[in-house]
C-alpha cells in the first residue's frame, strides 16, 4: 500500500493517539487522579497494539484496538460530564480520584497565570485566581481531543482491517483454483514415457 493509504493515516492517528495519552498520563500521576490514569494505561496498551497491527498486518490486534476504542470514547464523555457538572457529577466524586486524598486535576493550581493563595501543606482546597483557562476547560479538551482521535482511529481501523481481509480472500480466491499454487502440491509425479529407439545402419548377420 502506498503512504497515502488507509493504513498509513492509521499508523499517524495512533502516533498521536500515544502521544497525547502520555502527555496526559504525567499530568494525571502529578494530580494522583488515579482512575484516569488506570484509563490511561489501557489506552496506551491498545494503541500499541493497533499501532502494531496496523504495520505488521494483523487485523485481530486492530479489532481489540477499535473495541477499546469504544469504552475509551464512553470514558471521556464521561469525563467531560464530570467536570461540567451535570446531575449528581461533581469535579470530587469518587469516580475520578478512587477515594484518594488530596487527588486533584494539576491544571487546577498550576494552569497559565494561576495564582494560588491560601495554600498550606494540609489545604485540600486551596483560592486559586487569574487563570488564563480554568482547569475544567483544560481537562474537557483534552477528553474532547481524545474522543475525537479515537472515533476517526475507530473508522480507519474498520477500513484497515476491511482492507486486509479484502487482500486475504483474493489471494486464496487466485490460489484456489491452480492445482500447483504454492498452498498446494502436485498431487502426482508425472513420468516419462520410454518407447524403443531405432537407428538406422548395416544389417548384423
Amino acid at each position: 500500500m502506498s503512504c497515502c493509504s488507509g493504513r498509513c493515516t492509521l499508523i499517524a492517528i495512533c502516533f498521536l493517539q500515544l502521544v497525547g495519552t502520555v502527555e496526559r498520563q504525567v499530568f494525571d500521576f502529578l494530580g494522583y487522579m488515579w482512575a484516569p490514569i488506570i484509563g490511561n494505561f489501557f489506552q496506551i496498551i491498545c494503541v500499541i497494539l493497533g499501532l502494531f497491527g496496523t504495520y505488521q498486518y494483523r487485523p485481530r490486534y486492530i479489532v481489540v484496538y477499535c473495541t477499546w476504542g469504544v469504552l475509551w470514547v464512553a470514558w471521556n464523555i464521561f469525563i467531560i460530564c464530570v467536570y461540567l457538572e451535570l446531575g449528581s457529577l461533581t469535579v470530587e466524586t469518587p469516580a475520578l480520584t478512587l477515594g484518594a486524598p488530596q487527588s486533584i486535576s494539576w491544571w487546577r493550581e498550576h494552569g497559565i497565570g494561576c495564582q494560588v493563595s491560601n495554600a498550606t501543606a494540609t489545604s485540600t482546597n486551596p483560592t486559586v485566581s487569574g487563570c488564563l483557562l480554568d482547569f475544567t476547560y483544560v481537562e474537557m479538551i483534552h477528553a474532547a481531543i481524545q474522543i475525537v482521535l479515537a472515533i476517526i482511529g475507530f473508522i480507519y481501523g474498520i477500513y484497515v482491517v476491511y482492507m486486509f481481509t479484502e487482500e486475504d480472500d483474493s489471494f486464496d480466491f487466485i490460489g484456489g483454483f491452480d492445482s500447483y499454487s504454492a498452498y498446494q502440491a502436485p498431487q502426482k509425479t508425472s513420468h516419462m514415457q520410454l518407447q524403443p529407439m531405432y537407428v538406422d545402419g548395416p544389417a548384423v548377420e
